[in-house]
């Protein structure tokens, strides 16, 4: 299992509604960071995936609301990824705030699609060559 955490994103104004509590739909924006900064750790961008031909549309989405976070906030996005991806892959998300608390807890499933076909296709190999030794049993 792979786990990575991005810290540090503030509660902007125009992430609020009148209340100063983050907007429900402003959370996915929260699990692209995630994730992004997560495939970026693995040493894998989105653009260089874009430019090789792949892209990874978000296929579904899930999200729970625990608690609000709420405007100035500093907010934790702990990605994981509980499996190898195949033709797909899941990010699971957990968002702290800046006392530990946890707020929400969502996924998303990307579909790996080949640009040129618009058909789906394998998760690319230098993707699972990052991502493989986080799942191999310690001997």
């Amino acid at each position: 299992m792979f786990t990575y955490d991005v810290t540090g994103i503030r509660v902007r104004y125009y992430d609020t509604d009148q209340m100063g509590i983050v907007y429900y739909g402003n959370y996915a924006r929260f699990y692209e960071i995630g994730r992004v900064e997560a495939l970026r750790y693995l040493g894998m961008e989105y653009k260089t995936l874009e430019e090789s031909g792949v892209s990874m549309p978000v296929y579904a989405m899930n999200s729970r609301f625990i608690r609000p976070a709420k405007y100035d906030d500093l907010l934790t996005v702990r990605v994981t990824i509980p499996q190898l991806p195949n033709t797909r892959i899941l990010f699971q998300y957990e968002i702290f705030n800046q006392a530990g608390i946890l707020l929400n807890t969502g996924e998303t499933t990307l579909i790996f699609l080949k640009s040129a076909t618009g058909r789906p296709g394998p998760a690319p190999h230098d993707l699972l060559d990052a991502i493989k030794p986080f799942f191999e049993q310690p001997v």
